[in-house]
């Protein structure tokens, strides 16, 4: 690997052999920033162990139960969010972010934060564990500099670019992106 552009967030990925090609055919691809990082929150969880399909369904399912904001969720039924799909340990973690943050989420509330210390403040809550977090700090704060090792579609990306079987060797291979893991991980869910 070359030396990257250390102000160049893109350089770590084009330098990447592995990578480039990816990059060549998706374009740019970062971590995002929510307007909204409590709802970007409520898809994370819903997201939790399911195929993106099954995801988006019950999404779709539960947007028609309830806003994706604090008073909205902590107003339901949680019949009804099961019924709309959650399993009771969504439902239970669903409840405790509404609780948690009643008023919802700004970006500001976080900005002092480490991504170890957001990961340890959402795991408070029951059902809340590091893949919604890296999820949060990926597409809701838009930090650059996650690789959330624990997703499925990260370690398949890693095997089929690199050959990579455990988690240990891909963090290993990921250090190598710091600071912007974040981008390189984009690429890395194309590649499965």
């Amino acid at each position: 690997m070359a030396d990257s552009d250390t102000t160049d967030p893109y350089a770590v990925v084009r330098d990447d052999d592995a990578l480039r090609p990816l990059y060549e055919a998706h374009g740019e691809l970062g971590p995002e920033r929510a307007d909204d990082p409590f709802e970007r929150l409520v898809v994370a969880v819903t997201n939790q162990s399911v195929s993106m399909d099954s995801a988006a369904a019950v999404r779709e399912r539960l947007r028609d139960v309830v806003d994706f904001d604090p008073a909205s969720i902590r107003a339901a039924d949680d019949a009804a969010l099961r019924d709309a799909g959650l399993s009771d340990t969504k439902v239970r973690a669903l409840n405790g972010l509404a609780e948690r943050y009643p008023e919802g989420i700004d970006h500001d509330d976080f900005a002092d934060h480490s991504n170890d210390e957001v990961r340890a403040e959402l795991g408070d809550v029951y059902g809340v564990g590091d893949w919604t977090a890296d999820m949060f700090l990926l597409f809701a704060l838009g930090r650059e500099d996650v690789f959330p090792v624990g997703d499925l579609g990260v370690r398949k990306g890693m095997q089929t670019l690199y050959g990579h079987e455990s988690r240990a060797e891909m963090r290993e291979h990921a250090a190598t992106w710091k600071p912007y893991r974040s981008y390189a991980t984009r690429y890395v869910w194309k590649a499965q």
